[in-house]
């Protein structure tokens, strides 16, 4: 099969990609969106995409174009503790280090350790952590440095003077597994840490009680919601559509009911699959 991930090359959604497809070809994609049209027009089998990070949040692409998107579903759900590491040229001179270079999102993850070990060196935004990590091999000559993971280090042969770098030891991403098939998604060398489903909502009109009546069909039936996040429409001001998580298989009669009680309320439903999550290493 061919399976697309958010690239470039050594980025952490390819480290998850190679965890849940180890035989499989894995294509490096620009951005989410490219993940996405892949799928869509078959070019690809699968797509593995960034979902949500513990200390950044939610991955607001890959949200809206599960929504604009209907004929794509999740096949799977993967959490991956993020590790960062500080990496040199070899030839570097560690005390002559002049900049660090990293994707934002890395730069403020690693903030306090940076800033307590490296306070006068240059920070430098860059595209990825695997593109500041190929730019640092790229310039043997000068004393730069890149917060990247091991894949990257690996990849571009750089040392890695400085492990586990993040601020937050509970660092996780969470990745998804999109397709337009449905059948499930099993991997017997992963750790399998449940099953969970996901929907979108969008209410008919914005009126008092709406969002209620919404969980009230999953309350009186006991089923646990563990996510209730709302994005834009981008149609106006105060017009939302709502990502939801249920927790549990989704077989039994009461369970299909809550989406025809929820479509009788004249509310939009597009449930995304019943799906496994698992957990991956970092």
């Amino acid at each position: 099969m061919k399976i697309a991930f958010l690239g470039p090359h050594a980025s952490f959604t390819q480290l998850a990609a190679a965890q849940l497809f180890p035989d499989e070809e894995l294509l490096p994609q620009v951005n989410i969106l490219d993940c996405f049209i892949a799928v869509e027009n078959g070019s690809v089998d699968m797509a593995v995409v960034p979902l949500e990070n513990s200390i950044e949040g939610t991955v607001s692409m890959t949200l809206d174009y599960l929504y604009k998107t209907p004929d794509i579903k999740i096949m799977a759900e993967a959490v991956m503790p993020i590790a960062h590491h500080l990496m040199v040229h070899p030839h570097c001179v560690v005390e002559k280090i002049e900049k660090i270079y990293s994707h934002p999102q890395a730069l403020a993850q690693s903030f306090h350790f940076l800033d307590t070990n490296y306070r006068n060196v240059i920070k430098q935004d860059y595209s990825s952590t695997a593109a500041a990590a190929k730019h640092v091999s790229e310039n043997p000559d000068r004393n730069l440095a890149a917060v990247a993971n091991t894949f990257a280090a690996n990849l571009y042969n750089l040392k890695i003077i400085e492990r586990n770098i993040q601020d937050f030891e509970q660092n996780h991403t969470r990745f998804i597994v999109i397709s337009k098939q449905s059948h499930d998604y099993s991997h017997k060398n992963l750790t399998l840490l449940g099953k969970k489903s996901g929907l979108l909502i969008t209410l008919p009109e914005d009126h008092a009680g709406g969002l209620h009546q919404v969980l009230s069909v999953f309350a009186w039936r006991k089923m646990n919601l563990s996510k209730i996040e709302s994005r834009t429409l981008k149609t106006g001001l105060g017009k939302y559509f709502f990502f939801i998580n249920v927790v549990g298989k989704w077989e039994s009669t009461v369970q299909y009911n809550a989406l025809e009680e929820l479509k009788t309320l004249q509310i939009k439903v597009d449930f995304l699959g019943n799906y496994s999550e698992f957990l991956l290493n970092s």
